[in-house]
C-alpha cells in the first residue's frame, strides 16, 4: 500500500476525504494541526476519527494564534450572519501552512501523495479553496523538495474540490462515515457541541438538509438548528 498524508481537521469534510484515501487503497496517515483555533474539540475530533478508521494520527502544533488577523485565531467576534467578501474566518495563510507540514511529514515517510478537504462549491469564499491554489501547490511541492527534484512525482489531491456540502454528505454515508464524531462549528464548546448561527453550522446544515438525512450535530442547548 502506497503511504498518503492526509489533512484531517476534525470536520466533515476532511472525515470524508480520509475515507475516501482508504478507499482507494492507501495507507493513510492522519494529521492534525493545532494552530491556535479558539476551541480543541476539533482536535479531539480527529483523533478519533484516525483511530475509528484505524490509521496513523500525529498532531503538529503551528501558533497561528501569535499573529492572529482571523476571529478562529484573535480575539474578534465570528459573525452569525453571511457578509460580503472575505470573511474574517479566513485565516491567513492556513492552508498554505497545513500543506507545508503535510509535505514535510509526507517527504520523512516516502509519500507522493497528499489529500486534503478544501472545497470550492459551498464554502465561505477563502481564497485557498480554490482549484487554482491546489495546482499551484502541487507545482511547488515538486519544485521545492528532495523528492520532486529526485524525480518522484508529488500530488495534491482534493477529491471534494467539486462538490456540494449534499454531495459530500452523500459520500461519506457511502463509505460509512460516522459524521456524529465530526465537529464543523467555528466556535464549539469544550465538549463539541455547536453553536448553531456560525457560517460553518449553516453550510453543515445545509448540506444534511440538501442530502435529505438527519444532521447529528449536538448543539449547545438553546442554540438549535441554524436556519
Amino acid at each position: 500500500m502506497k503511504p498518503a498524508v492526509v489533512l484531517v481537521s476534525g470536520g466533515m469534510d476532511s472525515a470524508v476525504v480520509l475515507a475516501i484515501a482508504r478507499e482507494r487503497g492507501f495507507a493513510c496517515h492522519a494529521l492534525s494541526v493545532s494552530y491556535g483555533q479558539r476551541h480543541s474539540a476539533e482536535l479531539v475530533a480527529a483523533a478519533e476519527l484516525a483511530k475509528a478508521m484505524d490509521v496513523v494520527h500525529k498532531t503538529v502544533v503551528v501558533d497561528l494564534r501569535s499573529i492572529g488577523g482571523s476571529a478562529l485565531t484573535a480575539d474578534i467576534a465570528v459573525p452569525e450572519t453571511p457578509g460580503q467578501g472575505i470573511p474574517i474566518t479566513y485565516v491567513p495563510a492556513r492552508n498554505t501552512i497545513m500543506l507545508s507540514v503535510a509535505l514535510g511529514w509526507a517527504e520523512v515517510l516516502g509519500a507522493d501523495d497528499l489529500f486534503c478537504g478544501v472545497n470550492a462549491v459551498d464554502y465561505s469564499g477563502y481564497p485557498d479553496c480554490r482549484p487554482e491554489f491546489i495546482a499551484a501547490f502541487a507545482r511547488l511541492a515538486n519544485l521545492a523538495t528532495k523528492a520532486g527534484v529526485e524525480g518522484h512525482r508529488l500530488q495534491v489531491h482534493a477529491p471534494l474540490i467539486d462538490l456540494s456540502k449534499a454531495d459530500i454528505v452523500r459520500e461519506g454515508l457511502r463509505l460509512g462515515v460516522d459524521f456524529s464524531r465530526t465537529v464543523s462549528c467555528y466556535q464549539a464548546d469544550a465538549e463539541g457541541r455547536a453553536c448553531g448561527r456560525c457560517d460553518a453550522c449553516r453550510l453543515r446544515a445545509e448540506g444534511f438538509a440538501g442530502a435529505g438525512v438527519v444532521d447529528p450535530t449536538r448543539y449547545v442547548p438553546m442554540s438549535g438548528t441554524p436556519g
